[in-house]
């Protein structure tokens, strides 16, 4: 992202953490935002009284989320502290039946 430092968790010796130690974390390091794909966030952690604004990626596959960068770099644009999005598509609450 042009005008942003990106850092992957494996790239700061970080890869080991899971979600609230690694938010701990980057929130201790000074980091604005989190970027993942993790959809099941929201359900798995309380996001009340965070400082890292939280996006929600609709993929975690490079290839796909290419297309999607002009909207993924405007969202995290848009983000302020403690803010929260999820750019995946919603799953439909029907189940189909073969």
């Amino acid at each position: 992202m042009v005008g942003h430092q990106v850092w992957r968790s494996a790239e700061l010796g970080w890869e080991e953490f899971k979600n609230g130690t690694l938010w701990r974390m980057a929130e201790e390091n000074a980091f604005d935002m989190m970027i993942t794909a993790d959809r099941n966030l929201v359900y798995q952690q309380n996001l009340k009284d965070r400082k890292l604004a939280i996006l929600i990626l609709p993929s975690g596959n490079r290839p796909k989320l290419e297309p999607q960068y002009p909207a993924i770099v405007s969202a995290a644009e848009g983000l302020r502290s403690g803010g929260f999005l999820d750019m995946a598509p919603r799953r439909s609450s029907k189940s189909r039946r073969g």
